[in-house]
C-alpha cells in the first residue's frame, strides 16, 4: 500500500530505436476503472525494456484489485 504500482515489459520488434507510449489500468473488484497511469518508454531495436506504472493519483488506491495493460504499445518514434 505504501508504493502500489506495476512493472511491465515493453518489447520492439522493429529494426530501429523507438519511444513507446503506453498505458496502464488500475481497477477495481468489480472491473470498474479506479486509476489509468501510463508514460514514454525509450526501447532499443529488437530489444525489451521494463517500465515501472505508479497506482497513486486516484486516490482510492487500497480498492486496487488487479491492473490491465494495453496489449500493444504505439511506437511514437
Amino acid at each position: 500500500m505504501a508504493d502500489p504500482h506495476a512493472i511491465i515489459e515493453v518489447r520492439n520488434p522493429n529494426g530501429r530505436d523507438a519511444v513507446f507510449s503506453v498505458n496502464m489500468t488500475f481497477k477495481n473488484g468489480r472491473g470498474l476503472a479506479l486509476v489509468d497511469s501510463g508514460g514514454q518508454v525509450p526501447v532499443p531495436a529488437k530489444g525489451r525494456t521494463t517500465y515501472r506504472i505508479s497506482a497513486i493519483g486516484g486516490g482510492r488506491v487500497e480498492k486496487i484489485a488487479h491492473c490491465e495493460v494495453e496489449p500493444v504499445a504505439v511506437a511514437d518514434w
